[in-house]
């Protein structure tokens, strides 16, 4: 049986709770990666949601940290809000491709994050 089969020890078919995983960024993906215990598949999406929002998360903060500091600077004080701006839309679009690659059953892989999300997903 593939990994995409069959039902989670959550009572749920794999590709929904792969969706799940990415629908509230790392606190979702938290908590699927400490209740799903047998299925890879839902684990790898839980540790990849892990690893890309809190790095995300790392992101907007040193962005909005730099936009304070230069907010009175012309242009690099817009430059760090346009950043800013564009961190959320990458971030938006990301959620929805992870979360439609999920519910089609792939396993999506992310540069970077994907390898180590696929090494602690045991």
């Amino acid at each position: 049986m593939s990994e995409t089969e069959g039902k989670t020890s959550m009572g749920m078919t794999p590709n929904v709770a792969g969706l799940l995983c990415y629908l509230f960024g790392w606190v979702s993906g938290l908590i699927f990666f400490l209740v799903e215990k047998e299925n890879k598949f839902v684990r790898f999406h839980a540790m990849q949601s892990i690893a890309v929002y809190v790095a995300f998360t790392v992101i907007v903060i040193v962005l909005w940290i730099l936009q304070l500091i230069t907010m009175f600077i012309p242009f690099i004080g817009i430059l760090f809000t346009v950043l800013m701006v564009l961190t959320y839309i990458a971030m938006f679009v990301m959620w929805v491709i992870l979360m439609i690659k999920a519910y089609q059953g792939e396993k999506f892989k992310l540069p970077w994050v994907g390898n180590f999300a696929e090494k602690q997903a045991g």
